[in-house]
């Protein structure tokens, strides 16, 4: 018998896709305008759902696939558990096949990156309650930066990596979507094109994930040491605009994405 081949562990495509626009996104911008230190919501994070523009979003974008060709299309999701994913995902589900012969399934792995002490505060609520966490912050860098109880991007990087070891032994060769939050769209493109902390902080003060933004990788046999997933597609938000409904970009719900 012959030896698997190197590239039969990558999927044929890989799309990452942020959520909707939640209620905390809306929240959050409120918050902030009037300078507030918490931000009001009486849900868990977990908990948040999407905005009614965030499901017209997850839907504009399913009917975009919807009219993909069938080879560009997902054969499975996985997805964050958390509500505002799961609602994107299967909204994304009803509108390219119906709801049905296409997988969700949910990876705790993909969750949101968890702020620990500061979740719920303002970029003010954080210079003003927690200050010692800001100087934090400020000296270590958001990506090594892990307030008590939460996590820093390296962590959320880690359990990543282990999401990719699992897409290699359950969908290689398969067509992958995932459905989760900014941070795991940043960390992805970190774990998948070897990024530097340099390179990828970056990419992130250039603009934040749109709601609903296409980032694709496509297998490539001919790239690097037997065949790599490429990139050929980041935070596209013309699916949307095609169809007629409001791109966001926003800082997800709890600290300022690049705050």
């Amino acid at each position: 018998m012959e030896p698997p081949q190197p590239h039969s562990r990558w999927p044929e495509l890989l799309w990452l896709i942020r959520h909707g626009q939640s209620a905390g996104n809306v929240a959050r911008d409120a918050a902030h305008e009037s300078g507030e230190h918490r931000i009001a919501l009486d849900h868990r994070d977990v908990d948040v759902p999407l905005s009614a523009l965030g499901m017209d979003q997850a839907q504009a974008l399913g009917r975009w696939f919807e009219h993909e060709d069938e080879r560009d299309r997902p054969e499975v999701i996985l997805c964050s558990p958390y509500v505002r994913a799961v609602q994107t995902a299967e909204l994304l589900r009803e509108s390219i096949c119906g709801g049905s012969n296409l997988c969700i399934c949910i990876d705790e792995r993909l969750r949101e990156k968890e702020f620990g002490i500061l979740d719920g505060l303002t970029t003010i609520g954080i210079h003003e309650l927690q200050p010692q966490q800001a100087e934090f912050r400020k000296l270590l860098g958001k990506f090594y930066h892990r307030p008590p109880g939460g996590e820093s991007w390296v962590d959320v990087i880690f359990r990543l990596r282990a999401v990719m070891d699992t897409i290699s032994l359950h969908y290689a060769g398969r067509r992958v979507m995932i459905v989760a939050h900014q941070v795991v769209v940043l960390c992805m493109r970190y774990v998948l094109e070897q990024m530097t902390e340099a390179q990828i902080l970056a990419i992130d003060a250039e603009g934040d994930v749109a709601n609903c933004g296409v980032t694709r990788y496509r297998f490539d046999p001919q790239a690097g040491d037997g065949g790599k997933l490429v990139l050929d597609r980041y935070n596209a938000v013309a699916p949307l605009e095609q169809d007629g409904t409001r791109a966001t970009r926003e800082p997800d719900k709890m600290v300022a994405a690049r705050g």
